[in-house]
């Protein structure tokens, strides 16, 4: 047997073992490929967990109000880094925005402790106003006790002056309840409502920062 002959058969034992080998895995690609397809959803599942969470209406901002905090739904409990603090928001874009807002104050405006954060609230069954947003975890009231609603003067010039920088940050996205004509300086809120781009555009900034 010549060299070339000799060659060619290996190139063709060599071929043979790659087809064998590639039959052999196709199946196994193709059911790892299958079982990655997702389930279907179960739209009666998907209507009992909606009415589990959801009340069905909307807070004064126009974001879904919820039931309860940590039950499933958007609302879930979160630390806000660097701070020792934890609070029930809306989890996404409205978390990264409010928890800037908390950290910067706990930093720039006055050092916070637990339990001084309030977000998430039961809903009220009052008439509407920017206090139902906590039902649908888009607001945070920040010492409650030291700044009542109704009343001035709670804060030092050298804190508003903080708070209005925190504010500048969030580009119209937050409003203070300093600012009403019914005063309450311990309450933020989000002030554009779901799918404003606006909000998304914000937290991308604010995630990119280094805290």
């Amino acid at each position: 047997m010549t060299t070339e002959d000799r060659f060619a058969r290996r190139t063709m034992l060599r071929a043979g073992v790659v087809i064998a080998v590639s039959s052999a895995l196709a199946p196994v690609f193709s059911g790892a490929a299958q079982a990655r397809q997702p389930e279907p959803v179960d739209p009666d599942l998907a209507a009992e967990k909606l009415a589990a969470v959801s009340t069905g209406t909307v807070s004064t901002n126009g974001w879904p109000v919820e039931k309860g905090a940590d039950i499933g739904g958007a609302i879930w409990t979160r630390s806000i880094a660097g701070t020792g603090l934890a609070v029930a928001l809306c989890i996404g874009d409205v978390q990264a925005v409010l928890g800037h807002v908390v950290r910067r104050y706990h930093y720039e405006v006055d050092t916070l402790q637990p339990g001084e954060v309030i977000g998430y609230r039961v809903p009220d069954t009052s008439a509407p106003s920017p206090e139902d947003n906590h039902s649908s975890g888009t607001a945070v009231d920040i010492r409650p006790g030291w700044c009542p609603a109704g009343s001035r003067g709670n804060l030092f010039p050298a804190q508003i002056a903080a708070i209005r920088a925190i504010l500048d940050d969030c580009r119209g996205v937050v409003s203070w309840g300093g600012d009403r004509a019914v005063p309450d300086e311990a309450h933020f809120d989000i002030t554009v409502a779901p799918g404003d781009a606006r909000l998304a555009e914000l937290a991308g900034v604010l995630r990119r920062w280094k805290y």
